[in-house]
């Protein structure tokens, strides 16, 4: 999954396995990688550990088959799914982390293939794994409902936040801002063309916004959604310029109806950048009292709140350092130890083995 735009999930494995051999030297990792291997362009989140490429895609006809076929050829101790893509027929000890239910929960925006992948797959396959692994206690009762699966099988390990995403340099803001051409003072808003993502309601509530919207979601989102033409759209980002790209923003708005997670909360939270979102999902659990909550159904509640944070220094100030607070709080290096512990407890051994061999 690690292609294009990056997406949560894609962090989180990137994240992971820059990590993980650093914790647990003694311990060998490889990567398995799609047919066309990785980016080139991952800077700080590129792997510092052997890849070896399966023959088919995520989600493909072949892919099953050729997962089967990579891991009889590389014979791991153990493997970790980090998607919702498991090997169905492979026996060997698995750790599987599910980020959400999103393909149940919101079927008939996936489509039948989905729903029938996650049925005959991931929910039989899941039931089989050694140690499941979830990012938030929302996704943790989605996935028990939806896949039958009893919650206390689900280990909670939030996401975290990479060291780059932190206050910036006014020089790097300005060199983004003037490159970019973006307005002086902006508000930012993330996503894609999914209906969950509800960028619809920013759509409705921009003509009465306080300030111009800058829009990262993909080409031609703004037009599909009928945003007006003082907005800004980028189709995508660099990932190093992401961090300077939340710093200018005066605020992040995030009206997502549905996420498991969440991360750009506590991204843009570390940059020193406010942020509104939806009381929807796992967002009041990631975002705490830190961020500015909304219903996701009101345009006209969010042009307000965001004139209030706009207009009120004082108030701008105390979400900003409430924010970095919050931020603090989910660290990768964290989750990666976490996640060594289910390895661990996956092959039979006590929790904290892999510090042994440190």
């Amino acid at each position: 999954m690690v292609e294009g735009q990056l997406h949560g999930i894609a962090r989180y494995a990137l994240e992971l396995a820059r990590r993980l051999p650093r914790l647990a030297p003694a311990w060998q990792f490889a990567g398995l990688a799609g047919p066309r291997g990785l980016p080139g362009d991952l800077g700080p989140l590129t792997p510092d550990l052997p890849l070896h490429r399966c023959r088919a895609g995520f989600l493909s006809l072949a892919e099953q088959p050729a997962l089967l076929e990579s891991l009889a050829r590389l014979r791991p101790a153990l493997f970790h799914a980090t998607s919702f893509s498991l090997p169905a027929a492979w026996p060997g000890p698995l750790v599987a982390t599910l980020h959400d239910a999103n393909h149940l929960a919101l079927k008939e925006e996936y489509g039948p293939g989905r729903v029938a992948y996650y049925r005959l797959v991931v929910g039989p396959r899941a039931r089989r794994a050694r140690e499941l692994l979830t990012v938030s206690d929302f996704s943790r009762g989605e996935l028990s409902r939806r896949l039958g699966i009893p919650a206390e099988r689900f280990q909670v390990v939030p996401n975290g936040v990479a060291a780059h995403f932190a206050p910036q340099a006014a020089g790097a803001v300005a060199a983004l801002r003037a490159r970019l051409g973006l307005p002086e003072r902006f508000l930012l808003a993330l996503g894609n063309a999914k209906p969950f993502k509800n960028l619809a309601l920013l759509a409705r509530a921009a003509p009465s916004l306080p300030l111009p919207l800058v829009l990262l979601a993909g080409q031609a989102t703004a037009a599909r959604h009928g945003f007006s033409r003082s907005t800004r759209e980028l189709a995508s980002l660099p990932e190093l310029e992401l961090p300077a790209l939340y710093a200018a923003a005066e605020a992040l708005l995030l009206p997502s109806r549905y996420e498991g997670f969440g991360l750009p909360v506590l991204e843009a939270m570390a940059c020193g950048t406010p942020v509104l979102c939806a009381r929807a999902g796992a967002l009041p659990e990631v975002a705490g009292d830190a961020a500015v909550l909304l219903s996701p159904d009101e345009p006209r509640a969010w042009s307000e709140a965001v004139a209030r944070i706009c207009g009120d220094a004082a108030a701008r100030a105390e979400r900003v350092a409430a924010g970095r607070v919050r931020a603090d709080g989910f660290r990768w290096e964290a989750s990666a130890e976490r996640t060594l512990d289910a390895y661990a407890s996956a092959l039979g051994m006590p929790a904290g083995a892999w510090r042994a061999s440190a």
